[in-house]
């Protein structure tokens, strides 16, 4: 089972991403409300994947990516972005991450984006 971290400082979004994968042989770790806790969160648990909003409080979601990067340089992250914001995904990929997703998503997109990342 893939250990997987939820990153969003909306918690319907947090809960609506846990629900879509608890069934699906993810186990949800850990969740976190700003980037800073998604760090802290993420030395804590270790998972194997991470979703990350970008757009959140007390420290961005690419500011998050950047120190979890130094923690494990081959860290899995996913961030996830509302439309319109090509600019900052741009920058996240830059920056590391491992995939993204446009919010809003069906379930199936959001699964073929983890299944892809645990081949």
């Amino acid at each position: 089972m893939k250990k997987l971290m939820i990153v969003d400082d909306a918690s319907f979004m947090r809960i609506s991403i846990k629900k879509m994968l608890e069934s699906k042989n993810y186990e949800i770790v850990a969740e976190a409300g700003n980037g800073a806790e998604a760090v802290e969160m993420y030395k804590l648990h270790n998972p194997d994947i991470v979703t990350m909003d970008i757009t959140m409080p007390v420290m961005s979601g690419i500011e998050a990516l950047r120190e979890i990067k130094k923690i494990n340089s081959n860290a899995k992250v996913v961030m996830v972005s509302a439309m319109g914001q090509e600019v900052l995904i741009k920058e996240a990929i830059i920056s590391g991450a491992t995939s993204f997703i446009v919010k809003p998503f069906q379930s199936e997109k959001l699964l073929e984006v983890l299944e892809g990342l645990t081949k």
